[in-house]
């Protein structure tokens, strides 16, 4: 793929949860807003250039869509269950 130009939109928001989640002890419950900030570029990103739009940090567009309703319901894949309380 010689000349082809790798998109990186959102790569400060990706990195920034690689960075918490390193601080955290990949613990994904405490970087959310993180999460939630990548998501949020990443949806800006697809209503300006088309859900064919592609982009190294972002999901693809269809996974995105998931991840913004599961989202929408509750913190439901970024926390952790808590045990023997």
């Amino acid at each position: 793929m010689a000349g082809q130009q790798i998109n990186e939109t959102c790569k400060a928001q990706a990195c920034a949860i690689q960075d918490c989640l390193q601080s955290n002890g990949y613990n994904e419950s405490k970087c959310t807003k993180q999460i939630d900030k990548l998501y949020k570029c990443c949806k800006q990103f697809y209503e300006e250039n088309g859900k064919d739009a592609k982009s190294v940090c972002c999901p693809k567009f269809n996974l995105l869509q998931l991840k913004l309703q599961q989202r929408e319901l509750g913190p439901i894949d970024a926390q952790l269950i808590e045990r023997n309380r």
